[in-house]
């Protein structure tokens, strides 16, 4: 079994807040460890739905080395394995759209995890392309995000957005 790659603790535990239980609750209490799957160390995460009361647990396979980074550290250079460019985009959107006007601290966590993400974005763009790939988006879904606005998946647009979160 190939399991996808976590590449930091919190590019899995971005992908465990955005993925719903079966009854479409997305809080947990995640706990996590090492396991072995088919002879194989990954990283394991548990937590009981809160709302259904659901056993879920997600693995997934280590990176190759380890990715030291700052707060949030999403990965290496590589893209994700677990989150395509339309959730990276999603979150940054997310979080800009509710920053808070009287907290200046966290006003500035939150655009610092939103142009982490548009970061992650920028590596679905192969270098000798100006855009993310039709192929780097995995859904339906997130298909039809990417045909509905496609210019917000150019590189210079995303290098624009990434610098403003940044500067701000």
């Amino acid at each position: 079994m190939t399991l996808p790659i976590a590449r930091t603790r919190d590019e899995a535990r971005l992908y465990l807040d955005l993925t719903p239980c079966t009854c479409g609750a997305t809080d947990a209490d995640w706990h996590h460890g090492s396991a072995l799957v088919d002879g194989e160390l990954v990283t394991s995460y548990d937590a009981t739905c809160p709302t259904c009361g659901t056993d879920r647990e997600y693995n997934f396979a280590l990176p190759p080395t380890e990715t030291p980074g700052d707060f949030p550290n999403f990965g290496g250079p590589e893209p994700s394995q677990l989150l395509d460019p339309t959730h990276w985009l999603s979150l940054a959107d997310h979080l800009t759209t509710h920053l808070p006007p009287d907290d200046p601290q966290s006003r500035k966590q939150a655009l610092t995890i939103a142009a982490a993400a548009v970061a992650e974005v920028l590596k679905f763009i192969p270098p000798t392309q100006t855009a993310v790939p039709a192929t780097a988006f995995w859904t339906a879904e997130s298909r039809e995000l990417r045909a509905a606005e496609p210019g917000r998946f150019d590189r210079d647009r995303l290098e624009i957005t990434l610098a403003t979160y940044k500067d701000q």
